[in-house]
C-alpha cells in the first residue's frame, strides 16, 4: 500500500485508507469523514504505522453498534484494520 490516503474500492466493498500519508493534525478528522461516507455493508481498510487504540475507542463511542472493528494485520509498522458499517 502506498504512503498516502487512497480512495480505491475492490469488488468486496472495501475502501483503502492509508493513514501514514495524512498529516497527524488532520488524521482523525479524515478518518471520521471516511467512515461517515461508508454505506451499510462497506468497509474502510485502514493502514497505520502503529496500533491506534485511542482512535478505535473514539470510533466505537461515535458509531457504537453500527460498526465492526476487525484486525487484518498486527505487524509493527503495518497495522491493518477493517472498519465495517453494519447493515
Amino acid at each position: 500500500m502506498s504512503g498516502c490516503a487512497t480512495n480505491h474500492v475492490n469488488i468486496e466493498g472495501i475502501y483503502q485508507f492509508d493513514a501514514r500519508g495524512v498529516s497527524k493534525r488532520f488524521r482523525h478528522a479524515a478518518i471520521f469523514g471516511a467512515i461517515s461516507a461508508l454505506t451499510p455493508g462497506e468497509s474502510m481498510r485502514f493502514v497505520n504505522d502503529h496500533n491506534p487504540l485511542p482512535l478505535i475507542e473514539q470510533i466505537l463511542v461515535r458509531y457504537g453498534d453500527r460498526i465492526e472493528v476487525n484486525y487484518v494485520n498486527k505487524d509493527p509498522g503495518a497495522i491493518v484494520i477493517d472498519f465495517k458499517i453494519i447493515q
